[in-house]
């Protein structure tokens, strides 16, 4: 019994070890096939690997609007002013209510000639105003001189109103890269007042952060007395008290008459 016990477990022994070797031939011989196919079509598979990298780069691309050119300021999404996203922008012109600025999307070769809606069409500026500053005369002159056309500026959006952004407008001065604010600027020079944000809720975190921030400039032209908050001379308080006085005025009747 134990001799035919061992016949039995040689003959299966020796009749698994070939289909093994079978099995692990075709195998080898798969795996051989599709190396050699990948080899032989390598140019095809780089090809289609990089087609999927555009076509994802393209779909990001266009889902957060990286390249997108705003022409108007409805075209600009509302995560974008939730998110107080910068935009870049180069000034068209400078009005005594707002500035026009040309919207400026970030530049990505091949990409941005394929994803442009506007080719050949007419572009119009968008229209942006001092978040938080109410302008004097003299500060309407003087962003006038400070803000050329041509110049490139960044937005970052507070809120849209009217059809019109109003941001914190940064430019960079002569000689740094780094952007100054406008609105703190014109308040730090005495040459505007601050004002409530139109369309922000004067209960939102933002509000108040940028309510501090404005305030602080304000408080230095209050203190240098700069701008209007520039105290008359005494010469100056005596010929405007003589002006606003009675006699003056009934003196400048009689003669006026005469």
């Amino acid at each position: 019994m134990p001799e035919c016990s061992r016949e039995t477990q040689t003959a299966d022994g020796t009749g698994r070890r070939p289909q093994t070797q079978r099995e692990t031939r075709a195998s080898h011989n798969i795996v051989s096939t599709v190396s050699q196919l990948a080899d032989d079509n390598l140019t095809l598979v780089r090809s289609i690997s990089g087609g999927l990298a555009l076509a994802g780069v393209i779909v990001i691309a266009r889902s957060i609007k990286l390249i997108t050119k705003f022409q108007s300021v409805s075209e600009i999404p509302t995560r974008f002013i939730a998110s107080n996203v910068s935009l870049r922008g180069r000034v068209h012109s400078v009005t005594d209510q707002c500035l026009q600025v040309d919207h400026v999307p970030i530049y990505l070769p091949l990409l941005s000639p394929l994803l442009t809606k506007h080719k050949g069409v007419p572009t119009s500026p968008l229209l942006v105003k001092l978040a938080g500053v109410d302008l004097t005369v003299e500060g309407k002159l003087w962003l006038r001189r400070r803000v050329l056309p041509s110049q490139i500026v960044w937005l970052k959006l507070i809120s849209r109103q009217d059809d019109a952004l109003h941001c914190l407008v940064a430019h960079s001065t002569q000689g740094s890269s780094w952007g100054r604010s406008v609105n703190e600027e014109v308040l730090r020079l005495g040459l505007a007042r601050r004002a409530p944000v139109a369309g922000l809720s004067q209960h939102s975190r933002l509000y108040w952060r940028l309510h501090q921030r404005l305030h602080r400039a304000e408080v230095k032209a209050e203190k240098k007395r700069l701008g209007l908050w520039r105290e008359d001379s005494q010469w100056e308080r005596a010929v405007k008290a003589v002006r606003d006085s009675a006699l003056f005025r009934l003196i400048c009747r009689l003669f006026g008459r005469t």
